[in-house]
């Protein structure tokens, strides 16, 4: 099974606090032997300024869709996280894009994710979602909606170019899809139930979910996984939907001893072999995904059938960011000899490329953004477009 198929799937408050010295973005940290790592949950306003639930109405029927958002001026950036991820995998990019340009960021928890409450949970088909997301630039805006440029990844970015498509954002702009390829994950679903059947049910802690998606190479960038993770997973409260009276539970931090290492923008760059999950009783609190990525299959092939030219079909400028050029098929290819979208390529990163590399990610964005003229740059960007 390739990387990307194991990963494919995978009320305002008060503005946020200064960032602990450790936390700092690209700073370097080293532990020493026998010092475990800390794997910690941070809160989401060490990166977000303000949080917020959208009420959308239908009827007698009202939806709750989770945001966090920060910037005061320019145009906004509508990011949308992939399959069982949440707002919170745009954490860190955030902190990072504000620093560099002009620019206001919206991060929308999809239905059925992160916290986002709907009445019918069930329905992820493209349509709907992409439905949902123009009724919350409405809903934030009105008429008078600044200039968005939309950013998804994996299935939000499918997501995205759904909606650019059928134009329901009418101030749209521009269009960045992260790591999302019509042919490669076309070829992925076919292996997608065998990978969610491998994941953990279980975590002992949100400790240990974090130092699973490290460790596993589901997010590969430690500060990313520890404000992302408490997106994706939720308290467990009732053991009688798994069965067995015991459950295969991630507890890998009670045995661990870190050698030396160093930990540069966050990227372990040595560590041990994870140690193997134990079973143990489910008589405490617990830990499970958000949401069972299994019973959505029905509409995987509705996120990404046709993908390539929806994408290459959309009349505003493009930049599609990939992990490696193999995922590249063959209209995008074409696409791309003929100058009809930028491309970047980010190697040494999983799926997850903007929580894997979310400097490198808001290099290119911005270098995007200020080139298409949407915005001007805080600061001196530095260009990387090798690819084009």
């Amino acid at each position: 099974m390739s990387s990307l198929e194991k990963e494919l799937f995978l009320s305002k408050l008060p503005s946020r606090p200064p960032m602990p010295a450790g936390l700092q973005p690209g700073s370097k940290m080293r532990m020493g032997p026998g010092r475990k790592r800390d794997f910690s949950p941070v809160p989401w306003n060490h990166y977000f300024e303000t949080m917020e639930d959208v009420i959308i109405a239908d009827g007698t029927n009202e939806d709750s869709f989770r945001i966090y958002k920060s910037g005061s001026d320019g145009p906004v950036l509508l990011l949308l996280h992939g399959g069982g991820h949440s707002a919170l995998s745009w954490a860190v990019f955030t902190s990072m894009i504000i620093s560099r340009v002009h620019c206001r960021v919206v991060a929308v928890d999809l239905r059925s994710h992160g916290d986002t409450k709907v009445k019918n949970p069930d329905d992820l088909s493209a349509e709907t979602m992409s439905r949902d997301v123009g009724n919350i630039v409405e809903m934030l805006y009105g008429e008078n909606a600044p200039p968005v440029l939309l950013i998804g990844h994996s299935m939000g970015g499918a997501i995205a170019v759904h909606i650019a498509a059928q134009n329901l954002v009418p101030s749209l702009v521009g269009l960045c899809v992260i790591d999302v390829v019509e042919g490669t994950a076309m070829d992925a679903l076919n292996s997608m139930q065998t990978f969610l059947r491998s994941r953990p049910k279980l975590f002992n802690s949100i400790e240990s979910a974090i130092e699973w998606s490290v460790k596993s190479g589901q997010i590969r960038n430690i500060e990313s996984a520890k404000v992302s993770m408490v997106g994706q997973v939720k308290l467990y409260e009732d053991d009688s939907n798994i069965s067995g009276g015991s459950q295969s539970v991630v507890d890998t931090a009670l045995n661990e001893e870190e050698e030396e290492e160093e930990v540069e923008g966050g990227i372990v760059k040595k560590e041990k072999e994870p140690e193997p999950s134990k079973t143990i009783n489910v008589n405490k609190t617990e830990y499970t995904w958000r949401i069972e990525l299994s019973k959505t299959e029905k509409y995987w092939e509705g996120w990404f059938k046709g993908l390539s030219n929806l994408f290459l079909s959309c009349p505003i400028p493009k930049l599609l960011l990939l992990a490696g050029v193999d995922r590249l098929d063959r209209d995008l290819t074409i696409g791309q000899m003929q100058g009809k979208f930028q491309m970047q390529v980010l190697p040494q990163c999983g799926h997850a490329v903007h929580e894997d590399a979310p400097d490198k990610v808001a290099e290119a964005v911005a270098t995007f953004m200020v080139r298409n003229k949407f915005t001007e740059a805080k600061g001196e960007i530095q260009s990387t477009y090798p690819n084009f």
